[in-house]
């Protein structure tokens, strides 16, 4: 069993910055990928970024150059930093995580206002 813990979101005013943190209850070396996905109401989950056990990253062309994804494997956590956040950017985060099989977290809600 897997457990995924998001922490740090929030409300920002657009152009702000916020940073995500995802702690896992195993070592991240055992994930094949991780990745962070988001849903705004009425709207299906998307990718925003994913960074394999190679390292490999890629990310949503809508967050390329403002969001970076990053691990540190010896805090099991896993980062998305957020910079210049739009009003568009609002939604749940939800950080992902695939060693064969899926594991979701519970989500963190990120507000900006424009």
């Amino acid at each position: 069993q897997v457990q995924l813990v998001e922490s740090g979101g929030g409300l920002v005013q657009a152009g702000g910055s916020l940073r995500l943190s995802c702690a896992a209850s195993r070592r991240l070396l055992l994930f094949n990928i991780m990745g962070w996905y988001r849903q705004a109401p009425g709207k299906q989950r998307e990718l925003v970024a994913t960074i394999t056990r190679g390292g490999t990253i890629n990310y949503a062309e809508s967050v390329k150059g403002r969001f970076t994804i990053s691990r540190d494997n010896a805090k099991n956590t896993a980062y998305l930093q957020m910079n210049s956040l739009k009003p568009e950017d609002t939604a749940s985060y939800y950080c992902n995580a695939n060693m064969g099989s899926e594991y979701w977290g519970q989500g963190t809600q990120v507000t900006v206002s424009s």
